[in-house]
């Protein structure tokens, strides 16, 4: 039996668990709007759609609903409402996105975990894992990769759509 394995299942749900103890540096998302597919970006500018709606007022359902999703591993304060935003309707659409989680597809990321020993730094690229801590050095899967697997189930690239990619 692999005791080792064991431990780190166990700090892997921890860690979905405990979702204060994770920040979203960057991230790249595909996000499939009931019209188009749109990029969502956020980075240390901030955050970016290539929709009409993120175009005209600098905040948009999809950011919204990656907003909602990923509270409270988001660092920053929610974008506030635009003049001339349709609030209503698009806070309604983003509950609908958060909820249909399908949609979404994360391309890449960038995450710190704030560990009980230290700080890790947690990487996912086009399907690629890639992690600081030792375990996955020599393991190639740890304790950060599977918390972010349960935190974000149905919303990783699967291994048919990497090798589509690819």
């Amino acid at each position: 039996m692999d005791y080792g394995m064991i431990g780190k299942i166990e700090k892997a749900k921890r860690y979905a668990q405990e979702r204060d103890r994770i920040a979203f540096n960057t991230l790249d998302v595909q996000f499939r709007g009931d019209h188009s597919v749109y990029q969502v970006l956020l980075n240390a500018e901030g955050w970016h759609c290539n929709c009409p709606g993120f175009r005209a007022h600098g905040i948009c359902p999809h950011v919204m609903a990656l907003e909602k999703l990923l509270r409270p591993m988001l660092k920053r304060e929610p974008l506030p409402y635009a003049p001339g935003q349709n609030v209503v309707s698009d806070v309604d659409k983003a509950r609908r996105y958060a909820e249909e989680r399908d949609r979404i597809t994360f391309n890449a990321f960038e995450v710190t975990f704030h560990g009980e020993n230290s700080d890790h730094h947690t990487t996912l690229n086009n399907g690629a894992w890639d992690c600081d801590c030792s375990f996955f050095r020599s393991r190639r899967v740890c304790s950060h990769t599977m918390a972010m697997e349960r935190i974000l189930a149905g919303m990783l690239p699967t291994a048919s759509t990497v090798s589509a990619s690819a």
